[in-house]
């Protein structure tokens, strides 16, 4: 059983048309609303202004030129509401972190209960195949809380209350990060910062009703005359309207949120029993919220717009919570622990955070001792119970076929990533988190094996970076040349939050290096394009030099050509033979469902590898899914996958925008863990 990543993100991107949908509904009807109330108004005053007319004064309750006036004037208001909280939050989720309070962790943080934060985020981004994102923390809230914000696996943060940070365990701290990670996975981030940005824009009418009552109130001169108090009256009853009417909107704005977040908080708890497949880490973290006296209440001005960000209920307590966007948090428990009889446990402030290594080894070793029956009946029952849920749901939000799962996510993805981290030398896992070491940690991995190449890069290096850094990459040099090549594609990964704390004008000379380090010998090998679709690829979003890729097409039909440059430069990758090749093509188009013609090498150039990707990342993630299906049936067409194979997997997958778990290949037909523990520790 499992979460199918492309599934999830259509039927966000469906869930998003259903929220216009209702969205425009209600706008029509906030249009309807004030047009009748402004009817009424301008009825009243032109009633009041003598006998002469009094045949006209009748209130007309239809006026073409006052309606077309009030629609555009409602519509103008709430757009220009919507599109200016929408583009504040275009940056990414780290915009709402600060928002909301938060301090970024240093990713070289000497704290232990950050450090083993950041341990156990890293591992989960490395075991869903993404950009590891930069950590928060939201340092006054003493509740148990957390949220991951963005738009895409490319900008996300995630951040934690400094109560989850005082009382978690390190399982627990990872159930409730595996419940966040399903929530980037499913792609229900973009959905609820879009979610801010309407329901802000329907608020806008409120406050501009309290403008205009202001006004009213103050802006008037002390002579009054009928006329004047006329347009009084009539300006007051308009902007006590537009409060009522704003309000309303709002609060029928927060009911579509709430029915569309409660859902998806019973999948990411299923998510997160999947991927830790020990279901007492989340519901421990429920309990405890649930013994605490703050519970998981956020205390920030800005946490009512945000609450459904949030892991748990953020306005317990409060009036605002009358339609909260979570469900019952007993509810939540007795989903994951049948067993629970109400009674939640004291809660205890952990003054001595366990070390993350010997944390993460006890779990390991209860993971090899298996889990009880109770346990392992309990992570039944709460999956198959949240299934249940999900079909009630706007969609099925679980993928129970037989299919290969491209995601992976379980028990075995995040052991995997576990041993990565482990089989990482030390320093250069240092250096990862400092960042102006990481870029070093970058440096060191593109240096070519042959002498005379590097050579010329060393010269370039040392030209375009300060001392420190050349020095620094020259001592990584000796252990990157080492690494196993299953290790280098999740360093990169690794790199990114660190990266990301650069300045645009330390950003630019660090990227103006790595395109001088992979053009040395004047071509671009494989390794060095995967680098730049990892590094490169995520860091221009961030930095404003490019924006993500607009979805453009919605069947294959459009994009024959680029796959057939993507699926012959796979083949070819694979199979020197030119019958293989064609074997694995043949085998990818099978999947496809189109018959394309194979290309000859000498067309599966990295550069037009990089231009149908491009083309390619503008599909639905549905067609996506097509594509990446059909590359995993060319790489696995002669029963193996070679690391050269896996990790050019990777690159696609990272340039199309899609997570895809590092080091798996074919064992009986499924996708599984390959290698890791036969990595050697350097």
């Amino acid at each position: 059983m499992a979460t199918d990543f492309f599934q999830q993100q259509d039927a966000a991107r469906r869930r998003s048309l259903l929220l216009v949908v209702l969205f425009c509904a209600a706008v029509c009807g906030i249009v309807l609303a004030i047009y009748l109330v402004l009817a009424l108004a301008l009825g009243n005053i032109s009633s009041e202004q003598g006998a002469a007319h009094s045949r006209e004064t009748a209130v007309r309750l239809w006026n073409a030129e006052l309606f077309v006036s009030v629609s555009l004037g409602t519509l103008a208001v709430i757009s220009l509401g919507s599109l200016y909280k929408i583009a504040e939050l275009s940056s990414g989720g780290e915009k709402v972190a600060l928002m909301l309070g938060g301090r970024r962790i240093d990713p070289n943080t000497r704290d232990r209960a950050e450090r083993r934060l950041l341990n156990v985020v890293e591992e989960m981004a490395l075991a869903s195949g993404m950009p590891v994102p930069p950590v928060f923390v939201l340092d006054e809230e003493s509740s148990i809380n957390a949220f991951a914000a963005g738009h895409t696996p490319g900008d996300v943060v995630v951040a934690v209350s400094r109560g989850a940070l005082d009382y978690l365990t390190r399982d627990e701290l990872q159930g409730v990060m595996g419940h966040e990670f399903s929530h980037i996975v499913n792609g229900d981030m973009r959905l609820n910062l879009r979610l801010i940005g309407l329901l802000h824009g329907i608020l806008l009418l409120a406050i501009l009703g309290y403008y205009l009552i202001r006004f009213a109130s103050y802006g008037v001169s002390s002579r009054r005359s009928k006329n004047e108090g006329g347009i009084r009256a009539a300006l007051l009853l308009s902007g006590l309207a537009l409060v009522v009417i704003g309000y309303i909107g709002v609060f029928f704005g927060k009911l579509i949120k709430a029915g569309v977040s409660r859902q998806r908080e019973y999948l990411a708890d299923a998510s997160a029993v999947q991927f830790t497949r020990y279901p007492g880490g989340i519901a421990g973290a429920l309990k405890k919220i649930g013994a605490l006296s703050e519970g998981s209440r956020i205390r920030d001005p800005h946490a009512e717009e945000c609450s459904h960000l949030f892991f748990s209920d953020a306005l317990s307590g409060t009036i605002m919570n009358l339609f909260s966007t979570h469900p019952p948090l007993v509810e939540r428990i007795k989903r994951l622990d049948p067993n629970f009889d109400g009674t939640f446990p004291p809660v205890v402030l952990r003054e001595d955070v366990e070390s993350d290594s010997s944390a993460r080894e006890r779990g390991r070793e209860a993971a090899r001792r298996g889990t009880t029956r109770a346990e392992a009946q309990a992570t039944t029952a709460a999956v198959k119970d949240i299934e249940r849920a999900s079909r009630t749901g706007p969609s099925e939000l679980l993928n129970v076929t037989n299919l290969p799962n491209l995601l992976g996510w379980g028990a075995l993805q995040l052991d995997s990533a576990s041993v990565v981290l482990d089989r990482i030398p030390q320093p250069i896992r240092g250096a990862v988190h400092d960042p102006f070491s990481a870029r070093a940690v970058v440096y060191a991995l593109l240096l070519s094996p042959d002498a005379g190449v590097r050579a010329v890069q060393w010269e370039e290096l040392k030209a375009r970076t300060e001392p420190l850094c050349y020095q620094q990459t020259r001592e990584l040099a000796a252990l990157s040349d080492r690494l196993p090549v299953g290790l280098r594609l999740p360093l990169a990964d690794m790199s990114l939050p660190t990266l990301k704390q650069l300045s645009p004008r330390q950003y630019e000379p660090f990227r103006d290096a790595i395109q001088a380090l992979t053009q040395a010998d004047r071509k671009i090998e494989l390794f060095e394009y995967m680098i730049q679709a990892v590094v490169i690829r995520y860091l221009d979003v961030y930095f404003g030099r490019t924006k993500p890729p607009v979805i453009r097409f919605a069947s294959l039909n459009p994009l024959a050509r680029p796959l057939r440059v993507l699926l012959s430069f796979v083949a070819h990758i694979g199979n020197r033979d030119r019958d293989a090749a064609a074997r694995a093509f043949d085998q990818a188009c099978e999947v496809l469902g189109h018959r394309l013609e194979l290309h000859e090498p000498a067309s599966c150039s990295l550069a037009n590898l990089d231009a149908a990707l491009k083309e390619l990342a503008q599909a639905t993630p549905p067609v996506k899914k097509k594509i990446l299906t059909a590359a995993l049936a060319c790489v696995t067409a002669d029963g193996t996958v070679t690391p050269r194979e896996w990790e050019t997997v990777r690159s696609i997958s990272a340039m199309l925008d899609c997570p895809l778990p590092p080091g798996f290949a074919l064992q009986d037909g499924t996708l599984a863990a390959n290698s890791a523990e036969d990595w050697p520790t350097i």
